[in-house]
């Protein structure tokens, strides 16, 4: 098809994907991969104490996330994953988490541990001192029932902090 300037306009360039396009194809290759890593840590066996495996799981689930989100992954005593839900969604820079939620839905779903995670949308993947003083409340709670915080993880779409690689779980 000749353009006004005389030009031939390839039909590989009128056939180009559109930005929508190509972030819809990506956001889906994204949803196979944790739909992948979702059943590999599911399957008897391999447990969810690998602080890199971890991390690299909350990461896919949080890291390009707009707004902050905190999730928990629900382990039997073998630190195999029997679920992880999202439990509180904030703001940019916030979401209020409250320990008595967390602590009904490990009891709901018998659990032994628990890791968390959340996302820092900034883009710094450095725990903040509220994170830490939260972290230490939810171990608290968590512990009165008998389930073990093993970590929680501050992600962001490039990194994913462990708190307990850091000493402070």
């Amino acid at each position: 098809m000749p353009a006004r300037s005389g030009l031939r306009v390839s039909p590989a360039v009128r056939a180009a994907p559109s930005e929508g396009a190509v972030r819809a194809r990506e956001d889906r290759t994204i949803g196979q991969a944790l739909r992948i890593l979702e059943q590999r840590v599911r399957v008897p066996g391999p447990s969810m104490s690998d602080v890199a495996t971890c991390g690299a799981f909350f990461r896919l689930r949080l890291g390009s996330e707009g707004r902050e989100h905190f999730e928990a992954a629900f382990l039997n005593t073998r630190h195999q994953l029997i679920a992880v839900e999202r439990l509180f969604s904030g703001t940019l820079d916030g979401a209020e988490v409250h320990p008595r939620v967390v602590v009904q839905r490990a009891l709901a779903l018998n659990a032994a541990a628990v890791l968390l995670a959340h996302n820092h949308p900034s883009g710094n993947p450095e725990p903040s001192a509220a994170d830490r003083a939260l972290t230490a409340r939810l171990k608290a709670a968590l512990g009165l029932v008998e389930v073990r915080l093993l970590d929680h993880f501050v992600v962001t779409a490039g990194e994913a902090a462990s708190m307990a690689a850091r000493g402070w779980v």
